[in-house]
């Protein structure tokens, strides 16, 4: 039975025209309009935001869980501030949008929009932080940046306005429990990806790609429809490189004074544009029940000269189903056929379709119908909220299964250049590659693969090797470095 269900799923044109398929499904399944007059802008419509704000709900729960207070930042930074912190400036300066002038009068200090936070809240950390009783101190917002991308920009993935960006900042004693912290986010971001059903792998980054002014930078990335990687969250270890750029220092239990350890966690929407491309099928979206706007829409099938009241049965189910903390809705458009009510709701991902007729009301059943495998089955009206609520987890289960087989399919490990040349023509995905460590050798790596180097297997331990000669230069290899196509 299960290979008839998988038959009915078809994905060709989701894996074969991936970049057709996700533009489509932006405008069709109500995530964006991109066509507000400034490019790399775009509006949010009600049913995108709904699900990125359930995504966001989660991602609060889980800083209250481990003890961050959210601020809200303006968005505005002084050149001088921004200045403070000269790799920072390095890394985004050609990325930086620039307020220059009050009406036609030219500012005293030019300022920013930021496209990220960091010399927007270490001058205010300067002034909270005073001694160790302070620390560890963390915090959070999702606010809005801004980075003006040259490259081609695409809804969620690549914009010059992240409306939905999330940031962490934290400030510690010492380096030991900077790095605890950083396990925390890897265990934060674990618990919301499993909320997503979204399989990942995390690497640390290369120092060529660290962020500006880290001590080093970890990214967890998703492999896309068309092979190409996209990294959906990253964490930062600064040590005291801001600290000591923004002079932010606490009077420790001795009396003497020392630079706070930094870190930084993000996220943004690429986390929708994620779920969208991992889960989707060429009939739209798919989308994982703890996220879906609607979990249960109900399709009523009224016929001519039916005693059956369809429609008041169809509300009756769904009063259950609400009362059940089940969110539902009932399609009873009149002058929609059901097959057109069945095609918008597959192309908007929603999990679970029931649908009820005359016979249904007679018998007192329900027709259900998983979004994932296109199944359908028949069930007893007293058992409805038991059967849904265990399609909806059989659903969350199935969704991650299939795209963990996904993920691990489309990882390679090869030992030569050629070889990973050949699977780079043949195939999608991330290749991984014996590597000695030394920039230039990874750099040219890039440049022989027309692919970035992700960096090596985190936590580090697991990309230690031995016996082995690097891809490259033929020197022994210490690490294994992960190489993809990225967005």
């Amino acid at each position: 039975m299960e290979t008839n269900i998988e038959q009915k799923v078809k994905r060709e044109r989701w894996s074969n025209e991936f970049s057709e398929w996700y533009n489509e499904m932006i405008e069709l399944a109500g995530i964006q309009d991109k066509r507000y007059p400034v490019k790399g802008m775009n509006v949010w419509l009600p049913y995108g935001l709904r699900i990125m704000r359930n995504i966001e709900n989660f991602i609060h729960d889980e800083m209250r869980r481990t003890g961050h207070d959210e601020v809200l930042f303006p968005a505005l930074i002084p050149e001088t501030e921004f200045e403070k912190e000269a790799e920072h400036i390095a890394g985004f300066h050609g990325e930086v949008l620039w307020v220059t002038h009050a009406g036609e009068r030219p500012l005293d200090v030019r300022l920013i929009l930021r496209p990220t936070s960091e010399t927007a809240m270490y001058p205010m950390f300067n002034l909270w932080i005073r001694s160790h009783a302070d620390l560890p101190f963390k915090v959070y917002q999702i606010v809005n940046v801004y980075r003006y991308e040259t490259k081609h920009t695409r809804p969620l993935i690549r914009v010059r306005e992240i409306s939905r960006f999330f940031e962490s900042h934290t400030a510690h004693d010492n380096f030991e429990d900077a790095e605890r912290q950083i396990k925390e986010d890897l265990e934060i971001f674990d618990n919301l990806a499993k909320k997503l059903a979204l399989p990942y792998i995390v690497s640390k980054r290369p120092d060529w790609d660290k962020f500006p002014g880290a001590f080093y930078s970890l990214g967890a990335e998703v492999i896309m429809p068309d092979g190409r990687t996209l990294q959906i969250g990253t964490m930062h270890n600064y040590k005291q490189n801001f600290a000591k750029a923004y002079e932010i220092t606490y009077e420790k239990e001795d009396g003497t004074h020392d630079y706070v350890h930094q870190t930084t966690f993000g996220m943004s929407e690429r986390l929708l544009a994620a779920v969208m491309a991992v889960h989707g099928d060429d009939n739209g979206l798919v989308l994982p029940p703890t996220i879906a706007p609607i979990q249960v829409v109900i399709v009523p099938i009224p016929m001519k000269d039916s005693p059956y009241d369809v429609n008041a049965y169809a509300k009756e189910i769904a009063e259950e189903l609400k009362r059940a903390g089940i969110r539902v809705h009932v399609d009873d458009r009149e002058e929609i056929r059901p097959g057109r009510k069945f095609y918008d709701w597959e192309i908007k991902g929603v999990p679970l379709r029931i649908e009820v007729g005359p016979r249904d009301v007679e018998s007192k059943k329900a027709v259900l119908a998983r979004r994932d495998t296109f199944e359908k089955f028949t069930v007893e009206r007293e058992k409805i909220v038991e059967e849904v609520r265990k399609t909806l987890d059989a659903i969350m289960e199935n969704l991650y299964a299939r795209a963990k087989e996904f993920l691990e399919s489309h990882i390679k490990r090869v030992d030569t250049i050629e070889e990973a040349k050949q699977l780079f023509e043949d195939r999608r995905g991330v290749v991984e590659l014996p590597w000695c460590g030394e920039e230039s050798c990874g750099v040219e790596m890039e440049e022989i693969l027309d692919a970035s180097m992700l960096g090596i297997p985190y936590p580090e331990e697991t990309a230690k090797i031995e016996g082995k000669k690097c891809a490259h230069c033929g020197k022994e290899a210490k690490y294994i470095a992960r190489f993809a196509r990225t967005y």
